[in-house]
Order: structure tokens, then C-alpha cells, then sequence
């Protein structure tokens, strides 16, 4: 393995997808892959098309926050056209999609915090970033984005070095990310296919998220409300359940929790 082991040819050869991946554009180097991903929807790109880069230079997560995507790592889009009604479930499938592409690749034991964080060992090792244009009552597009810690070493990085770590660092070993992107790609399809098909995805991300049962304090994705109480549930479309320290329940559609040890 090299720390350039991405292009399209090892990335497409033989990938056992029949639409994730199956149209790869890969970048050395992209300010973000979100960006490219928006571009090649709004002129028709083919369902399951990847847009994905070494490097990103001004990636971002979810809530606005930057996203760090240096060289050695894992930053890619995938352009989908779910039907309305599945549309909540694609940070149910990248989430478990992430999780099993690390397991089968490193055998780590990654966990799902509410509701799409990827930990190892308690710290944050991907972020997920779903953005979705709906018009009326359909969805025009919707991109999943996904970057993983591979090779990255989280000391030379104080801002996150308390709250992030990666694969390599865990394993105490580099990583092929070319193994990494061609399972991810199968099990993103896998989960993508299934989301429509009944409830197996989200009682397994159910079942995944180390979020229920423990006390959190909850932030409203504007970050103007803030609740402290255990999280109860979770329902089919994502949202969670909090019972407060009154005993009421309060339902957080979208936002971020912090887990009080």
C-alpha cells in the first residue's frame, strides 16, 4: 500500500456495486467533494455517482463546523435520488455503512452517537454531512457525505487531539484506504437498498447508538435550545426522545448531544 493508493481504475475494477461507484471522480486535492457532488446532480450525474478526494481544503461538517481532511484520508460524496418518503433514513445507512466498512476492514468496534457520529475507543473517528434539495414532493437530490480519520495523526492537530482520533492511530498501523473506500461503497448500496424495504435499518442503527440510556445534554441545530435528560428513543425518522429531569419527554429532530459521564 502507498499513501496514494486512490484513482478511479482501483477504486471501479471489479467493485461489486451495481450503481454506488460504479461513476468515480476522483480529485487529489478539492476544496470540498460536497461541492463538485451538487454540481454533477443539478446536470443529471447518474444515481450512486462518487465524487472523492485525497485532500480537502475547506470541507465542512455538519452544524457548519470545519471538517479536517488532510492528505492520507478518507473525504467522498455520493449523489442519491431516494423517493421522499426514505429520505430521513440516509444518516441511518451511512452511519451503519460506515461502521461495518470499518469492522470488516480493521475489526475495531466503531459506535453511533446520535445521530451520526462514528466513534472508536470514545472519540470521533467520521463525520457525515446529508444535504438534500426537495422540491414539492420530491427530492431533486440528496448527497452523502462521509470523511474518515484513516491516516491521520491527531497530535499535529490541537484543536481536535481531545475529541478525535483514527483508524491507524487506533490499530498502531496505516490503513489501505483503498480497501476502505471499496467496502464502504458496497455497504452504502447494501443499506441504501434495503432503507426501502422495511425497518431493518433503522432498528439496526437503533441498536448501534450508544446515545440511548445515558444522560445528554441536546443542542437544537441553530443552537438556541439546550436540554439536559436522558435519551430515552429514537423514532423511525431519527429524532430523539429526551425524558428531562421533570419527567417530561421532549422530542430534538435535529441538533447535536454531548455525552455527561
Amino acid at each position: 500500500m502507498t499513501e496514494n493508493d486512490l484513482s478511479v481504475d482501483p477504486i471501479t475494477s471489479g467493485l461489486e456495486t451495481r450503481f454506488v461507484g460504479q461513476r468515480t471522480l476522483y480529485f487529489p486535492s478539492l476544496t470540498t467533494t460536497m461541492d463538485v457532488a451538487r454540481k454533477e446532480a443539478l446536470v443529471g450525474a447518474p444515481e450512486g455517482t462518487v465524487v472523492i478526494a485525497s485532500e480537502q481544503t475547506a470541507a465542512r461538517g455538519r452544524l457548519q463546523r470545519v471538517w479536517l481532511t488532510p492528505q492520507g484520508n478518507i473525504a467522498l460524496s455520493v449523489i442519491l435520488y431516494p423517493h421522499k418518503e426514505y429520505l430521513h433514513s440516509l444518516i441511518m445507512v451511512a452511519s451503519l455503512a460506515v461502521s461495518r466498512c470499518i469492522e470488516v476492514v480493521t475489526n475495531l468496534t466503531p459506535e453511533i452517537k446520535w445521530p451520526n457520529d462514528i466513534l472508536v475507543g470514545g472519540k470521533k473517528v467520521c463525520g457525515i454531512l446529508i444535504e438534500s434539495d426537495v422540491r414539492a414532493d420530491r427530492v431533486n437530490y440528496a448527497i452523502m457525505g462521509i470523511g474518515i480519520n484513516v491516516n491521520l495523526n491527531v497530535s499535529d492537530f490541537p484543536e481536535i487531539r481531545s475529541t478525535a482520533t483514527s483508524l491507524s492511530q487506533e490499530l498502531g498501523e496505516k490503513i489501505s484506504r483503498l480497501s476502505l473506500v471499496r467496502q464502504l461503497l458496497k455497504e452504502i448500496e447494501s443499506y441504501y437498498l434495503a432503507s426501502s424495504t422495511g425497518d431493518t435499518v433503522y432498528e439496526q442503527w437503533r441498536k448501534r447508538l450508544i446515545t440511548l440510556g445515558k444522560k445528554v445534554q441536546a443542542t437544537s441545530a441553530a443552537g438556541e435550545t439546550t436540554f439536559t435528560g436522558i435519551a430515552e428513543s429514537v423514532d423511525r425518522d431519527g429524532s430523539l426522545w429526551l425524558r428531562l429531569e421533570d419527567g417530561s419527554l421532549t422530542r430534538v429532530i435535529a441538533g447535536d448531544v454531548t455525552l455527561n459521564e
